[in-house]
Order: structure tokens, then C-alpha cells, then sequence
């Protein structure tokens, strides 16, 4: 009988929280900004500059959420999360939404109370040496100490794959990854392990960036991607159909520049995008402008990925696996129609 009384009190709360949080969207516009969980320290991702300006391609797809919503970028308050704290923030209505490196899985899919708005980032598990270490592959790594961050697919990674080639490691683990870090950097581990666009822009804050190396092996599939709080299904598509938005605007020639012109086309993909033919903004509750409006402010999905980690900035990432599947890559939206 205890255990009933359990079984039924935690359903209360569950429902009472899931009733106290309904309609986001409703709530986004009584409060009149966006909660958006964020890394913090993960430089083209999302970190504050030196004005205390956040940049970064997360940073950006919250501010595309803000513009679809408001027609303005910059009604977000960014929420620095720690990887145990992500998911508790997005369940309990902390953040509204959650951008923030983080792996979608099975697991975080099914059972955290979450809903993913598709994949935004396609990434994989790499390894940072110091060049002094003379290694040139992570086969070489057989007794290594490895600097991990708890609490994210980086450990289950790393010891599926050492068993894999009959290797052992030392774990060296640490809540943040501003610590794994500052560890890595003193030489109290040989190796930095994270997903490679991590390493990265990890390998930007280092004190010397030029004395490490990321080692060519990627050993797993991290498509990172924004989730909401599972039970709001129209937010849920807001915040789906913004990252397809950004897609699409890429893939019709739509970007920030040429928006206005563009809304005199006689394409119907991009009258469809832009709010010229239909109704697909008011079907979810908001203008049917939204697209208009991410476009406008903050550009399409290629502006977003060069602005922030393409190869003109510090992380000098080729797009990859992120380019349009009609150029080869991953990136692929449904049409609005």
C-alpha cells in the first residue's frame, strides 16, 4: 500500500507540474522572452564575449526561437547549464528550451521527459593530444590518462572503444569541462577527449592552442541537437520546424541578405517559407511571418554555421557532415507545405 501512495503522490506532482507548466508558448509571451539552457564556456557555441554579448551557433538558434516568436533576437536570457543540470532545467520549466552540445539518444529520448527538435550539429567523439607525445593515432593510446567530463556519452564512448582495440586508460574525470580542461592543459592527463567540434574550440582556450593536435580517429556518432520539455506539443514543433526553417532558407537560397528581395519570388517553396502563400505561422500560434522573421535576423543555416565555427573563425571547421544533403552532407529538412 506504501508503495502505492508513492506511485500515486509522484503522479500529483507530475501532473501538477505538467498542468503549471502547460502552453510555453502562452507563457514565452506573458514573460516576454526565452529561456534558453546554454553550455557557457564552449567558444562558437555559446560563450559571452568580452561585453557580455553571447555568441555562438546554440546561442543563435535560441535567438532564431526568440525572432520566430517575438520578431525580435534579442528577447532570450541565456542559462548557463552544467551537463547534470541540463535536463532537470528543461523538465522542470527552468529553460524552455535546451541548446546546448547535447547528444541525441535513446535513452535521453525516452525516458529524460524531453523531446528533441532534430540535429542541428553532426559531430562525433575525437581525442586532443600534446604534439610532444609524438602520437599520431588514438590506437596509440594503449595506458593513456584521458581527462573526461561525467555525465555525458564521452565515458561509455571511450570505454567501448579501448575494449574494443584490447587497450586500457585512466579515466581522470570532472564535473565541468572547464575543469577536464585546465586539467588537460597542466599535463595531468595525457589525453582530452569531448566531441571533436569540442575539441576544437577547447583547443582555442589552451595557453599555447598550436602545441596540440586532434587525432584523426572520430569513434562515434554524437548528433547534437535543442530538445524542449516532453508535453507541449505545439512548442515542441516551434522549436522543430525554427531549426527546419534555417535549413530550408539555406537550401532555397533564402538568407539574411536577400530576404526582402526574395519575398517577391515566384517559387512557391520560398512563398511557402516566407508567409507569402498559406497560413503555417497561425497554425502553431504565431505570424505567418516567423520564418520571415528568423531569416531577417539571424540567416539561414549557413550564415549561422560560418559566423560561428566555419573556417574563417578560431575553430576552423569545414562544414562536412553539416553541409545540405544537395552538396553531399547530412543536413536535410521537410518542406513546408
Amino acid at each position: 500500500m506504501k508503495g502505492k501512495i508513492l506511485v500515486l503522490a509522484a503522479a500529483a506532482v507530475f501532473f501538477w507540474t505538467g498542468t503549471a507548466l502547460a502552453d510555453v508558448l502562452e507563457n514565452i509571451k506573458g514573460k516576454g522572452y526565452i529561456s534558453c539552457g546554454v553550455a557557457g564556456r564552449v567558444p562558437g557555441f555559446s560563450v559571452p564575449d568580452e561585453q557580455g554579448v553571447w555568441k555562438g551557433l546554440d546561442v543563435d538558434y535560441c535567438r532564431a526561437l526568440a525572432s520566430a516568436v517575438f520578431n525580435d533576437p534579442e528577447k532570450v536570457r541565456f542559462v548557463p547549464l552544467t551537463t547534470t543540470e541540463r535536463f532537470t532545467a528543461v523538465q522542470t520549466g527552468e529553460v524552455d528550451v535546451l541548446s546546448r552540445n547535447t547528444t541525441w539518444t535513446f535513452q535521453r529520448d525516452v525516458e529524460q521527459g524531453i523531446d528533441f527538435a532534430g540535429i542541428i550539429f553532426f559531430d562525433g567523439q575525437g581525442f586532443m593530444v600534446n604534439k610532444n607525445l609524438g602520437v599520431t593515432s588514438a590506437k596509440e593510446l594503449n595506458e593513456a590518462s584521458i581527462c573526461i567530463q561525467i555525465g555525458t556519452t564521452t565515458e561509455m564512448n571511450v570505454s567501448d572503444y579501448f575494449a574494443a582495440h584490447g587497450m586500457t586508460y585512466k579515466p581522470v574525470v570532472f564535473e565541468s569541462a572547464d575543469e577536464a580542461t585546465v586539467i588537460y592543459d597542466t599535463g595531468r592527463c595525457d589525453v582530452y577527449t569531448t566531441d571533436a567540434s569540442g575539441l576544437a574550440a577547447r583547443r582555442t582556450t589552451l595557453s599555447n592552442p598550436e602545441d596540440h593536435v586532434i587525432l584523426p580517429e572520430i569513434i562515434s556518432k554524437e548528433p547534437l541537437g535543442p530538445s524542449v520539455r516532453q508535453g507541449d506539443p505545439r512548442w515542441s514543433k516551434i522549436a522543430r520546424w525554427t531549426l527546419f526553417a534555417l535549413i530550408n532558407a539555406e537550401e532555397l537560397g533564402v538568407n539574411s541578405q536577400n530576404v526582402d528581395e526574395m519575398l517577391e519570388s515566384a517559387n512557391p517553396n520560398v512563398k511557402r517559407l516566407l508567409g507569402q502563400e498559406g497560413n503555417f505561422g497561425e497554425q502553431f500560434g504565431l505570424t505567418n511571418a516567423w520564418a520571415y522573421q528568423v531569416i531577417k535576423h539571424v540567416g539561414n543555416y549557413g550564415e549561422i554555421f560560418e559566423r560561428n565555427v566555419g573556417p574563417a573563425t578560431a575553430l576552423k571547421l569545414e562544414r562536412g557532415q553539416n553541409d545540405l544533403w544537395t552538396r553531399g552532407g547530412l543536413l536535410y529538412a521537410p518542406p513546408i507545405r
